[in-house]
């Protein structure tokens, strides 16, 4: 009996500490991408359904919920124990999807499982963001010479070149930005962090060569959209004039002519900013950035109040991967950043990225709930 009162009063005190702002943010997040799904969708679905992807997308959005309000009850640090054999995990899927994935898109990233889609590559971020902050913390005071990070680049390199064979070079950088976050926050000398930065720079010209021909002309249509108007830089044509017909006040849900009329493609997945600035204009846009400014606020804030250092990094890693899926996608969709393929967080459509980014949210939550040690 004692027993039970005791958790009750653990679970109520958690509880009470839980961030009630990132929980706002989020929920209004995921709403927002609801109703941009539908409208992005309503006209181009696989079944007789208009809201078949609004529909599955909100499903398995209530279902991670649930799984957040699971993983609330165990202490974050028991990611700690198993992130040796999450790495091992990731591994095999990442080697299984080059043996048994089917190919979209040009690329072979999906393993189909019964009726649903997979995507590897997605959830090893967050895999490698619980891995790398279990070892960085067992190398804590220690990243002092290139000895010590040396075996960190590696640990972090061979999953990186797995999902970059894919090829998903986008999710491949989404590894570097958040090693370069973790290690810094880790502690790594700041020349040591430029150093790795100029080589990898000093080693571009040498990259290029291992880039697949669309991956390279994604990168020259960047520099100029109409080499390829009809090919390769449709998609930035189409999402700059998207964004551009929104002007202030946007021409309202349901209403935006390069989305409705399959002008922009991608419109629900990797555009779905170019939707919404066409039909929610620059104040929507602005409205959307501010929810995510709040989300990574608020995520520094846990990284910093964590009552371990595991914590801290485990908050730091999942913190860089949102900033720079948010970086890439919104720069990408106005055409200052080359097209990666990178989802909006919480916004594009996608079974395997929306389960990632509310895990990710979940540990944040669990993270600061448990920021002091309860004590009875």
């Amino acid at each position: 009996m004692v027993g039970k009162v005791s958790v009750s009063m653990l679970s109520r005190r958690l509880l009470r500490n839980l961030d009630f702002t990132t929980i706002a943010t989020v929920s209004l997040l995921i709403v927002i991408s609801l109703i941009i799904i539908g409208s992005a969708t309503h006209v181009n679905t696989p079944s007789d359904d208009r809201y078949w992807y609004v529909q599955r997308q909100g499903i398995f959005a209530l279902v991670n919920v649930i799984i957040i309000f699971f993983m609330l009850n165990f202490d974050y640090k028991i990611l700690e124990k198993f992130a040796p054999t999450l790495y091992g995990i990731n591994l095999v899927m990442l080697l299984a999807v080059t043996f048994v994935g089917h190919s979209a898109l040009g690329a072979q990233r999906w393993i189909q499982i019964g009726p649903i889609s997979l995507q590897p590559s997605e959830f090893s971020k967050l895999i490698m963001i619980i891995a790398l902050a279990d070892l960085l913390n067992k190398k804590q005071g220690r990243l002092y010479s290139f000895k010590e990070i040396i075996p960190i680049l590696l640990y972090v390199g061979i999953p990186f070149l797995l999902v970059l064979k894919q090829p998903d070079l986008g999710t491949a950088l989404v590894f570097l930005a958040i090693l370069f976050g973790m290690i810094f926050v880790a502690g790594i000398r700041t020349k040591h962090l430029m150093i790795i930065f100029g080589s990898g720079l000093a080693f571009m010209p040498i990259f290029w060569h291992f880039l697949k021909d669309y991956q390279k002309m994604r990168l020259t249509v960047f520099m100029d959209p109409n080499v390829d108007p009809l090919g390769s830089g449709y998609h930035i044509i189409q999402s700059k004039i998207a964004i551009g017909s929104g002007m202030l006040f946007g021409k309202g849900l349901f209403s935006g002519t390069q989305s409705q009329l399959n002008f922009l493609p991608e419109n629900h997945t990797d555009f779905i900013f170019a939707v919404i600035g066409e039909e929610l204009g620059f104040i929507g846009a602005v409205f959307i950035l501010l929810l995510y400014f709040i989300l990574l606020y608020r995520g520094i804030k846990i990284a910093g109040s964590a009552r371990d250092n595991f914590g801290t990094l485990l908050a730091t890693g999942i913190t860089s991967m949102l900033a720079f899926h948010l970086l890439v996608n919104v720069g990408m969709t106005a055409g200052i950043m080359p097209v990666t393929g990178i989802p909006l967080p919480l916004m594009s459509y996608g079974v395997s990225a929306l389960t990632t980014n509310m895990i990710s949210v979940g540990i944040l939550l669990n993270i600061y709930m448990r920021r002091q040690k309860i004590m009875f």
